[in-house]
């Protein structure tokens, strides 16, 4: 499932990733570079297996599985924070 950031929520990119602001609550979260390159993936219309193989392409030392299991790990705390929803 690709992703869109809520209409609420900003994101900022930083040196070390990207920092997403929730404008409602004033919380904000800061990405790694591994969160961040999984959720700009996702936002562009990608689907998760096609953000795994980002993130391998971008770390080649990580296994298919734990690349696999980061973007579902990511993907699921974005939307649980509510940052994201499905597009």
């Amino acid at each position: 499932m690709s992703l869109i950031l809520r209409p609420d929520v900003c994101a900022t990119d930083t040196p070390d990733g990207m920092v997403l602001l929730d404008e409602v609550t004033g919380r904000y979260w800061q990405l790694n570079g591994t969160a961040a390159l999984v959720l700009r993936t996702l936002l562009t219309g990608a689907e998760p297996p096609d953000a795994a193989r980002v993130l391998r392409a971008a770390h080649p030392r990580l296994t298919a599985e734990r690349a696999d299991d980061d973007t579902a790990s990511i993907t699921g705390a974005l939307l649980a924070a509510r940052l994201v929803v499905p597009a």
